[in-house]
C-alpha cells in the first residue's frame, strides 16, 4: 500500500521507455482518451496496445506489486461514494478509510485524474493498493452492480408486463387448456371409437398444412435474393472516419477454452479498432473465463464486464446488463465460437443508413465451419441453411414476424432500448423480440452477411440446445397469445396467422410428429384387431398421405437448402430427415417438461467440441 504522490511521468511513459509503446500510439492514446473520458489504462488493455502480463511486468520494474483485492476489506458507505461507470471507466474504486486516508484499487497507479477526483470526493488523501484491472471490474460490479441488474431482470416486466415470460400460463390459458382436456376426455368416455378418429385425423391434418406453409415460405424465400444486399462496390465506398461506434456483446458462461480463438475471430473484423465497443460479459461466479482472460499472453480486444448474480441466469439477462455500459449506435451480439464475415459490420451500416428508418434490426444468417464433420453436423447446416436463406427471406417478403436467431442481430441502440430490450425469462429472447418489433411497426431485414459457427456434432449436446430453442418458442407463443384479439390488432390477421403457423406450429409439429408416427407403424407393422376400428379406410389413407407427403416435403425443403450455398455434398443427407425430426421431438418433450418445471433455465450448450480447424467455407 502506498501514498498518492505527484507523478511527473505516468504508466504510458514508462511503457515507451519499455518500447512497448511508440510515440505515435500514446498520442493515439490521449486522443482517445479526450473523446471518450476512458483512463489510459483501459484503452491499453481493452484496445489491443499491450497484454497484461506486459503491463503488470513494467509495474513492478516501478515498485508497484499487485495485490489481491477480492479479499479486501471494504466498507459500502466508502465504495458507494463513487458511481460504477466512473469506476468502470477509471478501473479504479475506492474500499474504505484508513488512517484518516481513503484506501483505493487503482489499475493505474499515476492516474492523476482519478487520484484528484478521489481527494475532491471525500476531502482526504489516498492510499493506493495496485490491483488487475479485471479484480477491480469484478468487485466493483459485485459491489455496485445491483441496481443495474435489477434493471436488467425487471425493466420489461415493469414497463410492459404483458410482454414478459415472468408468468408461464396466465388463469385463462390454464383455464382453456385444461377446459380443452377435460372436453376430450368427456367425448372419449362418450364416443371413444369416433373421437379417436376426429384426434387423429385433426392431428395429421394439422401436420401437413403446417409442413405446407414452411414449403411456401422456402419457395417465396427462393425468388428473394436479398434484394437489400450489400456489394463489395458499395462496402469500399464507406469510410472508416465516417464509422460510428458499434457495440459487440460477447455472452459467455465457462467458455475459458474459446477465449483465444475469439479474440482471433475478432481480429478478422474490418473495423477501426477504436470505434469498437466490445463487451466480454463473464457471470460474477465464472472464474474460468475471467482466469482465461487474465492468463492471456497478447493483448485483449474487449473490455470485461462482470454480470453480477441475480435469477434467472441467462444470455439475455446478461445482455441487459452490458446494454448499461454501451455506448454504440448500433449494437450486435456474436457467441463465442462465432466467425463472422470480415466485413459484416460495414455491410450493416450501410444497410441501416440506405433503409428507411422504420428498420431497426438486420439479421445475418448463420451456418457452420464444420458441415462434413458427422452426420448431425451436415443435419444442422442443412436446416440453418433452409432457416436463414429460405424460411426468414419468406417471411420478410410477406411481411410476417419474423423469429431473430440468437446472434448476429444488428440493432438501433436506441430502439432496442426503447423496446425494453431483451426478455430475461425468455431462453429464445430474440425470437421473441423480433414479435415486439413487429408489434411496434418496426422491420426486419436480412443482410447478406453470414456468421459461422460449430454445430453441435454430439446428440445429447444438440437436445439440450435444441429443447431451450423449442421451448422459448412455446414460451413466446404462450406470451403473445395470451390476448389474441390484442395481438390481430397490433399485426393484422396476415401477421398473427403467420405467427401461429410458424411459431405455435413449430413446436407443435415437432411433439405430434411421434404419436402419427407411432399410430401408423402399429396399425401397419402389428395389425392389431383392437385398434382397426380407430382405423377405417379413409382415416388411414388420410393419415398416411399427410405423413408421407409431409415427410417427402420436408425432404424437398432440406434439398433446397444445398443450392444457394452450393454445399451440393449434402443433398443425398436430406433423406435422413425423418430421424433428424424424431430427434427434434425428443428436444421438443424435454422442453415441454422443462416449461411446466422450470421455465427460466438456460441449459448450456458446450462448445469447442468440434475437431475442424474453425475456418469459414465460402461458398465457391
Amino acid at each position: 500500500m502506498q501514498d498518492a504522490t505527484i507523478h511527473t511521468v505516468s504508466a504510458t511513459d514508462w511503457l515507451r521507455e519499455a518500447g512497448l509503446l511508440t510515440h505515435d500510439q500514446q498520442e493515439r492514446i490521449a486522443r482517445f482518451q479526450t473523446r471518450t473520458g476512458f483512463a489510459a489504462v483501459k484503452i491499453l488493455l481493452n484496445y489491443g496496445y499491450l497484454s497484461r502480463k506486459q503491463y503488470e511486468r513494467v509495474l513492478g520494474e516501478h515498485g508497484y506489486e499487485l495485490v489481491n483485492i477480492r479479499t479486501e476489506e471494504h466498507d459500502m458507505d466508502v465504495v458507494s461514494r463513487i458511481d460504477l461507470r466512473v469506476a468502470d471507466r477509471f478501473l479504479a474504486l475506492p474500499l474504505r478509510l484508513q488512517d484518516d486516508k481513503v484506501v483505493v484499487a487503482m489499475a493505474d497507479p499515476t492516474d492523476e485524474t482519478y487520484i484528484q477526483l478521489v481527494r475532491e470526493t471525500f476531502g482526504r488523501d489516498l492510499l493506493i493498493l495496485t490491483a488487475s484491472d479485471l479484480d477491480i471490474t469484478w468487485l466493483s460490479h459485485k459491489l455496485l452492480g445491483e441496481p443495474f441488474v435489477k434493471s436488467a431482470v425487471f425493466e420489461l416486466v415493469n414497463r410492459d408486463p404483458q410482454s414478459s415470460a415472468l408468468i408461464t400460463f396466465t388463469t385463462t390459458q390454464l383455464v382453456v387448456i385444461f377446459g380443452a382436456i377435460a372436453v376430450v376426455i368427456a367425448l372419449l368416455c362418450l364416443d371413444f371409437v369416433n373421437t379417436t378418429i376426429a384426434i387423429n385425423v385433426v392431428m395429421s391434418s394439422f401436420f401437413l398444412i403446417a409442413i405446407c406453409f414452411k414449403l411456401f415460405l422456402a419457395l417465396v424465400g427462393s425468388r428473394f435474393e436479398l434484394h437489400q444486399a450489400v456489394t463489395k462496390e458499395e462496402v469500399k465506398q464507406v469510410r472508416n472516419e465516417d464509422l460510428p461506434v458499434y457495440t459487440i456483446h460477447l455472452p459467455v458462461y465457462k467458455e475459458d477454452k474459446l477465449i483465444r480463438k475469439l479474440i482471433w475471430n475478432l481480429q478478422s473484423l474490418d473495423y477501426p479498432m477504436e470505434q469498437l465497443d466490445i463487451k466480454l460479459l463473464i457471470e460474477e461466479d465464472d472464474d474460468k473465463t475471467l482466469n482465461a482472460v487474465r492468463a492471456l499472453e497478447f493483448p485483449a480486444i474487449f473490455e470485461v464486464v462482470v454480470v453480477p448474480f441475480h435469477m434467472p441466469k441467462t444470455k439475455p439477462k446478461a445482455c441487459n446488463y452490458g446494454l448499461h455500459f454501451s455506448r454504440g449506435k448500433f449494437l450486435t451480439i456474436y457467441d463465442a465460437e462465432d466467425i463472422p464475415d470480415p466485413d459484416q459490420l460495414k455491410k450493416t451500416v450501410f444497410l441501416f443508413n440506405k433503409l428507411p428508418e422504420n428498420f431497426i434490426c438486420l439479421q445475418g444468417a448463420l451456418n457452420y465451419f464444420n458441415r462434413n464433420e458427422n452426420l448431425l453436423t451436415r443435419m444442422f447446416t442443412l436446416e440453418y441453411s433452409y432457416w436463414f436463406d429460405y424460411m426468414l427471406p419468406g417471411l420478410g417478403t410477406l411481411d410476417i414476424p419474423i423469429p431473430l436467431g440468437g446472434t448476429s442481430n444488428h440493432f438501433k441502440l436506441d430502439v432496442l432500448r426503447e423496446l425494453g430490450a431483451w426478455d430475461p425469462f425468455n431462453v429464445t429472447e430474440d425470437a421473441d423480440l423480433g414479435v415486439r418489433a413487429f408489434a411496434k411497426g418496426y422491420k426486419v431485414a436480412i443482410v447478406n452477411s453470414t456468421t459461422y459457427e460449430e454445430a453441435n456434432n454430439e446428440p445429447f449436446n444438440w437436445i439440450r440446445q435444441r429443447s431451450r430453442w423449442i421451448k422459448g418458442y412455446m414460451q413466446t407463443y404462450l406470451v403473445h397469445m395470451r390476448s389474441p384479439r390484442k395481438l390481430i390488432n397490433k399485426i393484422g390477421w396476415k401477421g398473427f396467422l403467420g405467427f401461429n403457423f410458424f411459431i405455435g406450429a413449430t413446436p407443435m409439429t415437432f411433439l405430434l410428429y411421434p404419436l402419427l408416427l407411432l399410430f401408423f407403424i402399429t396399425y401397419l407393422v402389428f395389425d392389431l384387431k383392437a385398434i382397426r376400428p380407430l382405423f377405417p379406410d379413409w382415416v388411414l389413407y388420410i393419415s398416411t398421405f399427410n405423413l408421407i407427403v409431409g415427410n417427402i416435403l420436408m425432404i424437398y425443403i432440406n434439398m433446397l437448402a444445398v443450392f444457394k450455398r452450393r454445399f451440393y455434398e449434402l443433398i443425398w443427407f436430406s433423406l435422413v430427415n425423418p430421424l433428424y425430426w424424431l430427434m427434434h421431438s425428443i428436444a421438443a418433450y424435454k422442453g415441454l417438461w422443462q416449461l411446466i418445471t422450470k421455465p427460466f433455465y438456460w441449459e448450456k450448450t458446450n462448445h469447442g467440441l468440434s475437431k475442424t480447424n474453425p475456418v469459414a467455407p465460402k461458398p465457391s
